[in-house]
């Protein structure tokens, strides 16, 4: 029985259902491999459990009245969409199809089978068909399917509302019904040729209602294909276009009519395309400006204005608004200015896209010189006024207010209604220069003279709220009749104030950085090396290739006695004359102990011990490797102090190996004791001692140089004198990054045993 129900392919659920209707929840009695990968557990932990642990809690009410009990009091089996539990506590949609199993007619209890059916991907489909559907008949687009024959399956309501068909009308015929006669039968054959080639089309076409109306649409068709990739289908969305087609037909009427008006008016009637070049020009232009029409076509409406009037007027073709009586001044084709009046309106199409501009100009030459000039000279004073960028000032001879721009509001903190009718010196002034303000003005009225007078100076002002802040003012006087009027330009240099120091502040940290970069550059010079040591026993020679800013770099090898070489390189953090002056202090220390007995790791340590402090207090640390080779023994002794390990190159081998000792970073602890190690020489070995500025160099890529390349260039040269293996090192590195400075020294010193 077990193995027939495993073999089942439906999800199987056996429970045991007691007739007395007791309260408790049937547990499972038997289920399928089916029904428990479902689920997501093993048979033997869904026997005997209660069956609401894989039925959602909402669904227990339901199962229990619709099922349980039903087929408890012997009625119909009824299937029920719930969602049952998996193990992993997701959720699946499913259909439960309970029936009874029938067993002894004494018995107090019986077998229930829930048959489960998971519908999780149907109800998703479902809804997926829904939605399509209803964006469909709520498109507002006019919507049709047809089959490959051309026979309509589907039309949606937007395609009744435009064409007046229902779908009682249209299932099942062809959209020639819709033919308004103006496509011909090539056209229509293109057009199939083209759905069947590419899969789509789409263009512009006219066709009638079935009222017999004739409508614009802007149809887009497309191709349905199935699984195979062959066409089953097509669908095609249909815009109302009536609309704008007839605006552009009414538009080229109008265009008509325009022209004709314009040839019989004495105005200058004009066309112009969106980017402001006259595509039509009526006659009178010849009257107005001297130029024939067609002298005027394809000029662009700036090349007829005057030098001046150019960039005050090249805006309006930008601004797609209708402008009003604008002033435009013109050069006549002999050269005199003639000013006109100015009418323009954008000409917009259905879609909102602006097709070109249509206006007229009246001369106003003589109308312009003869008008009022002093009421043209206080609109012009006015426009000034409020457009400046400087807070402007009128006041009488007495120092009274008459005026006050926008920008004195800003600056000051004095709404205009507030400050005219008030003295200057109450409002601006700060109280320590009040005096000296009062008797400047009064000796300007008695001699017409005065220091501020015509000229930009630097001083001090007050706002509203008695704070004060430098301006640059310049104040000129006006007579009129017996009295004068007083202008005053006044800028706030606030922030321009704040940028000169800013400025000065920098330009002193950087002569300071520069001088700095200087004295450090000569030190680290100053501290190198000037020859290489050659002799029977060895070859040492360093270099060191100094990076955009100074850095820390140090590297020196001498004779401590007849029978010893010592070699030292060295890395300070840090740039400038900092790092440059530990250098100085790490180098006199080593040289004072050159005639000393120390060993490396010795010489360390007491150098670490002398040096403690200073690094400490100022932040830096030093990384040291130092070497010290006993040239009759061919013995090398090393420590390290956190520097990169020299590579050793023993002759006849093809790969290096690093020469390292245990040993903590200078500077970090004050008492510390290096490991030292030793390591016999053979003729021909050759060292590299390195700063990381060489294996860090990247390339533009982000790579870095690395140790990788640098042993396999050892390696390949390694019959060169040191001097040209450290040429040929640095000429790699500079052709893997591809530049001639770096971010960091690179320092390089290699040692030969002879």
């Amino acid at each position: 029985m077990h193995r027939l129900l495993d073999n089942l392919n439906f999800n199987l659920v056996i429970i045991e259902l007691d007739y007395s209707k007791a309260t408790g929840m049937p547990r499972i009695k038997k289920v399928n491999l089916s029904a428990a990968t479902l689920l997501g557990y093993s048979k033997q932990e869904l026997i005997n459990k209660p069956l609401d642990l894989i039925y959602a809690p909402e669904a227990i009410p339901e199962l229990r009245q619709t099922v349980l009990d039903g087929l408890n009091d012997g009625h119909p089996a009824k299937n029920l969409e719930v969602e049952i539990i998996t193990k992993a506590n997701s959720r699946i949609q499913a259909l439960v199809s309970p029936s009874v199993l029938p067993g002894p007619q004494d018995a107090k209890a019986a077998d229930i089978i829930l048959l489960i059916h998971d519908i999780s991907d149907r109800k998703r489909i479902d809804k997926e068909l829904f939605m399509m559907h209803r964006a469909l008949e709520q498109s507002a687009s006019a919507v049709v399917i047809t089959d490959t024959e051309g026979r309509i399956e589907y039309i949606n309501p937007k395609f009744t509302e435009l064409t007046g068909y229902t779908s009682q009308e249209v299932l099942g015929r062809n959209p020639k019904i819709l033919q308004s006669g103006s496509t011909t039968p090539e056209q229509y054959q293109a057009m199939w040729e083209m759905l069947f080639k590419t899969g789509e089309w789409h263009g512009e076409i006219r066709n009638k209602k079935k009222n017999g109306d004739i409508y614009w649409a802007y149809e887009s068709i497309s191709a349905i294909r199935n699984r195979l990739g062959e066409i089953t289908h097509f669908v095609s969305v249909a815009e109302d276009i009536t609309l704008r087609k007839e605006a552009e037909s009414a538009l080229s009427e109008s265009e008509e009519r325009f022209r004709q008006m314009a040839e019989i008016t004495g105005e200058w009637l004009w066309e112009q395309d969106p980017r402001g070049y006259y595509i039509y020009s009526s006659t009178a232009v010849n009257q107005i400006l001297g130029f024939k029409p067609e002298e005027v076509t394809g000029k662009h409406y700036t090349e007829l204005l005057t030098a001046n009037d150019k960039a005050d007027q090249l805006h309006f073709v930008t601004m797609r608004q209708p402008f009003h009586a604008l002033i435009n001044h013109y050069q006549h084709k002999d050269g005199h200015e003639v000013l006109t009046e100015s009418t323009g309106l954008p000409i917009i199409d259905a879609d909102g896209k602006l097709i070109k501009w249509r206006g007229v100009d009246r001369d106003i030459t003589a109308k312009k010189h003869f008008q009022d000039a002093l009421i043209d000279s206080e609109k012009r004073t006015r426009l000034i006024i409020e457009s400046s960028i400087n807070a402007i000032v009128l006041m009488d001879e007495r120092g009274i207010i008459t005026d006050w721009n926008q920008r004195a509001e800003k600056s000051f903190g004095w709404s205009r209604d507030e400050a005219i009718g008030q003295p200057l010196k109450d409002l601006i002034i700060p109280p320590r220069f009040r005096g000296a303000h009062q008797k400047g003005l009064e000796h300007f009225l008695q001699t017409g003279a005065g220091p501020l007078l015509n000229h930009q100076v630097e001083h001090v002002a007050m706002r509203r709220d008695g704070s004060e802040f430098p301006v640059e003012l310049s104040i000129a006087p006006l007579k009129l009749g017996n009295t004068y009027i007083f202008s005053g330009f006044i800028n706030d240099i606030t922030d321009r104030k704040a940028a000169e120091l800013q400025i000065r502040q920098t330009q002193v940290k950087l002569a300071i950085a520069q001088s700095e970069i200087k004295i450090a550059r000569q030190i680290q010079a100053s501290l190198l090396p000037t020859a290489s040591i050659k002799s029977d026993h060895f070859e040492v020679t360093g270099f060191c290739l100094p990076a955009n800013q100074v850095g820390g770099d140090y590297f020196d090898y001498f004779i401590r006695n007849e029978d010893r070489l010592d070699m030292i390189i060295a890395d300070v953090s840090g740039h400038s004359i900092g790092p440059a002056l530990f250098m100085v202090e790490a180098r006199s220390a080593i040289r004072t102990r050159a005639n000393g007995p120390e060993t490396p790791a010795e010489t360390l340590s007491l150098l670490n011990t002398f040096l403690y402090e200073d690094l400490d207090n100022s932040d830096y640390f030093m990384t040291l490797f130092y070497l010290q080779y006993d040239i009759r023994e061919r013995l090398l002794r090393f420590a390290n102090a956190g520097h990169p390990p020299p590579l050793l190159l023993s002759l006849y081998e093809s790969e290096c190996r690093q020469l390292d000792a245990d040993g903590l970073i200078m500077g970090i602890r004050e008492n510390v004791e290096f490991e030292e190690k030793t390591t016999a020489l053979s003729p021909g070995d050759l060292i590299l001692l390195y700063t990381d500025g060489l294996t860090e160099a990247e390339n533009i890529h982000g790579e870095f140089f690395g140790l990788k390349r640098v042993n396999d260039i050892l390696v390949k040269y390694a019959h060169q004198s040191p001097q040209m293996i450290i040429e040929i090192l640095l000429k790699q590195l500079k052709q893997f990054c591809q530049t001639e400075s770096f971010k960091d020294d690179i320092t390089l010193m290699i040692f030969r045993c002879g």
